[in-house]
């Protein structure tokens, strides 16, 4: 059994539950952004928690099976084609040898999640098939023409449902919780306060090592010339920090006074001081914003 990759949409990688406890070796956790779409893709198939999945970041994805297949879509909701015909997101389908599933950009959220029963069979390296986008571990983002074998079927039925209830990616301001970091009392009480209370805007530049963030920008005058955002966390230690080890959901704060909240392919250590913590719980939602799209922190 296997998939042939058509064209693989922006960024297509294999992704599953990653390599984590490893730091000490200089590797981060990476695996899935969204854990609990590509936890929900394996249920629906049958698969086993820890097998492997694609990660697909805003759509733009089309394969052929090469065999007959059980799938499903998972994470942020695209239209969903397969043979011309339309299919459920968050069920599992059926597909037939030779079978087309095209997955397009969804209007919210920014990453899809396709599971098949069996689990991609990508190489394993350091025990997992993850994509470490930093450090190149794994394998690489797919590219069209790429073959994907796909493991034996694992002994679990596919579950009979017809509906599964999930709330879709927020478009608007999305609430997080976080916890005080190690180096919060190298701020301000002010920058503390402004973290806590400001809405933050995604940067472009967010990618999976790491999710940038900017205060709002407010239009300048009636032509929307946008000002520059003014740094709000300021610093009340300036002094030099030796690096540290990082975390997925640490908040480095840069000399500019922009955080940036660490996700799985991030470096496992940094020598920005950490102002929060997000909680574990809440890391998931990173994955699922969108260029210019709020966020704001809440105490955990």
């Amino acid at each position: 059994m296997s998939i042939v990759v058509v064209e693989p949409g922006p960024l297509a990688v294999v992704q599953d539950g990653g390599r984590p406890g490893l730091a000490h070796l200089g590797v981060s956790p990476s695996g899935a952004l969204d854990r609990a779409a590509l936890a929900l893709g394996n249920r629906l198939v049958g698969n086993d928690g820890g097998c492997a999945g694609l990660e697909l970041l805003f759509g733009g994805f089309t394969a052929r099976f090469a065999a007959p297949a059980w799938f499903a879509v998972t994470g942020a909701a695209g239209q969903i084609v397969l043979d011309g015909r339309p299919v459920d997101l968050h069920l599992a389908q059926h597909a037939e040898a030779g079978a087309v599933l095209t997955i397009a950009a969804p209007a919210a959220g920014a990453r899809s999640y396709l599971a098949v029963r069996g689990g991609i069979a990508a190489g394993q390296v350091l025990g997992s098939r993850s994509s470490d986008l930093l450090s190149g571990i794994g394998p690489a983002p797919l590219r069209a023409g790429d073959v994907l074998a796909v493991g034996e079927h694992p002994l679990a039925e596919v579950p009979l449902l017809d509906f599964v209830p999930v709330a879709e990616p927020s478009a608007g301001v999305v609430e997080v919780r976080a916890h005080p970091g190690p180096r919060a009392d190298w701020f301000t009480s002010a920058a503390l306060e402004a973290f806590y209370a400001v809405e933050w805007r995604l940067s472009a530049s967010s990618n999976r090592v790491g999710a940038r963030l900017d205060p709002p920008r407010t239009p300048a005058h009636a032509a929307g010339v946008e000002q520059h955002p003014v740094p709000l966390l300021e610093r009340a230690i300036t002094t030099e920090l030796p690096s540290e080890p990082m975390v997925a959901g640490s908040v480095q704060v840069s000399p500019d006074g922009r955080p940036t909240v660490l996700l799985a392919d991030h470096p496992v250590t940094g020598g920005y001081p950490v102002i929060a913590v997000v909680a574990t719980a809440s890391l998931d939602a990173f994955a699922q914003l969108r260029p210019g799209q709020l966020v704001t922190f809440r105490h955990a």
